[in-house]
């Protein structure tokens, strides 16, 4: 789930979508304006890059939270400079 496997595409892998989510972090953002952000910029892309699940869409904040790649203060996620 986090990778890319036999039984799941590289677009749909935790790393991929936090990757995307990252280069749309260029400035603090709220999670529901990356979400739109991410869906909008997918819909426009959607003959190569699968529809997610908002589920899926957390499951990579989560994970990118964890590796110490963004955080959420006074309500906005802030992308960590490292």
């Amino acid at each position: 789930m986090i990778l890319p496997s036999k039984h799941l595409s590289q677009d749909r892998a935790l790393l991929t979508i936090g990757a995307r989510i990252l280069q749309s972090l260029d400035h603090p953002k709220t999670v529901s304006a990356v979400w739109e952000e991410f869906t909008t910029q997918t819909r426009e892309e959607s003959y190569t890059i699968p529809l997610i699940c908002y589920d899926y869409f957390v499951l990579a904040l989560d994970l990118l939270f964890l590796m110490g790649a963004i955080e959420l203060r006074n309500g906005l996620l802030h992308r960590k400079n490292t």
